[in-house]
């Protein structure tokens, strides 16, 4: 894959295209009321956290689909630190305002903006984004632990795939 399209491909799927004039009718006190949501969760310190995370999970695909040499770890750290600097929380934050005016109404929105001011709501700003990465950390390792189990079992059942499979795996060791 073209190591432009991935990275696109994956940007757009961290950070979501801003919603259309259809949110055209959003009022200044819903805005700023979503802002303040925004603010009392945390909003921008994720979106840095996701920036990082993004940074961290793309880097060896971005490797991985540039052809080996010497200018790959050069490449691929510029590219990272131009695109870091491209990349500002607050903007993102930005970008969430028509979302969550699209999927809440203004009096959810006050309601949220209650919740997220009580004791409970302020331990769930703490708390939620190491359980989400906990929660990240755990799929992935399950996940891992059902694909090792897949294609074992797929190569016992295959003798024939797992003899292709070797073979493979000797000529990219040769070369």
């Amino acid at each position: 894959m073209n190591p432009r399209v991935l990275v696109l491909c994956v940007a757009s799927a961290f950070f979501p295209v801003a919603a259309s004039a259809d949110n055209a009718k959003l009022t200044p006190a819903k805005e700023a009321d979503i802002r303040r949501l925004l603010e009392i969760t945390g909003a921008a310190k994720l979106a840095k956290q996701i920036m990082n995370e993004m940074r961290t999970n793309i880097r060896p695909l971005v490797m991985k689909a540039l052809p080996p040499g010497a200018y790959r770890e050069r490449l691929v750290n510029l590219f990272f630190e131009r695109f870091q600097s491209k990349m500002d929380a607050e903007k993102l934050v930005g970008l969430s305002v028509p979302l969550y005016d699209k999927y809440f109404t203004h009096e959810e929105i006050k309601g949220l903006v209650a919740f997220y001011e009580t004791p409970l709501g302020h331990k769930s700003v703490e708390v939620l984004p190491g359980l989400m990465a906990e929660m990240a950390q755990r799929g992935r390792e399950y996940g891992e632990t059902a694909g090792r189990a897949s294609l074992t079992e797929v190569l016992a059942e295959h003798p024939d795939l797992k003899a292709e499979l070797e073979e493979a795996a000797k000529r990219a060791q040769d070369k």
